[in-house]
C-alpha cells in the first residue's frame, strides 16, 4: 500500500478517512499514530528532510483544511485511472502469458490423442499373443510321468 500511495499521490481507498478504520490509526487507539494516516499519505517537499508525523491527527479534520498536508484522493480511483490509461499494455501483457499456455496445453493434448490413437492401433495389429483369445492350445499331457515331463 505504501508503493501505491506514493507513486499514485493518494491516500485510503475511496478517501484518506478510510485510516480510521485501520486498528493502530483510529482516532480512540492509543500511541502516536491515533488519528492520522500514514507518512506515504503527505505531500512531501523534496528539498526538505521527510518528516514521517505530517499525517498526525488529520482523519478528523476536513477535507479542505488538510489538502495542503496530506493527498486526499483515493488509491482505488488512482489505480483504476491508471489501468484505463495503459489498458493497451496491461492487454498486451495478458495475450502474451495466456497465448503460450493455451498452444501448450492445446499441443499437449494432441500428443496424447495422437499416442492413445498409435496404442490403439498397435494393438489391435498383435491381438493373437499369448494372453488372448487366439493363443495355441497347449499339447495333451497324458501318459506323462509325475513331473508332467515326457520320457526320453
Amino acid at each position: 500500500m505504501d508503493f501505491v500511495q506514493k507513486e499514485f499521490k493518494c491516500c485510503g481507498g475511496e478517501d484518506y478517512q478510510d485510516w480510521s478504520k485501520n486498528q493502530y490509526h483510529d482516532c480512540n487507539a492509543p500511541g502516536p499514530l491515533a488519528c492520522g494516516v500514514p507518512y506515504t499519505c503527505c505531500i512531501r517537499n523534496t528539498t526538505s528532510v521527510v518528516n514521517t508525523m505530517c499525517g498526525y491527527r488529520t482523519i478528523d479534520k476536513e477535507r479542505l483544511s488538510v489538502q495542503n498536508v496530506i493527498y486526499v484522493r483515493g488509491c482505488t480511483n488512482a489505480v483504476l485511472i491508471w489501468f484505463m490509461d495503459n489498458y493497451a499494455i496491461m492487454a498486451g501483457l495478458l495475450l502474451g502469458i495466456l497465448l503460450p499456455q493455451f498452444l501448450g496445453v492445446l499441443l499437449t493434448v494432441l500428443y496424447i490423442t495422437r499416442v492413445e490413437d498409435s496404442i490403439a492401433e498397435h494393438s489391435a495389429t498383435f491381438t493373437d499373443g499369448l494372453l488372448e483369445s487366439g493363443a495355441k492350445p497347449s499339447m495333451e499331457a497324458t501318459g506323462t510321468g509325475c513331473c508332467m515331463c515326457y520320457p526320453v
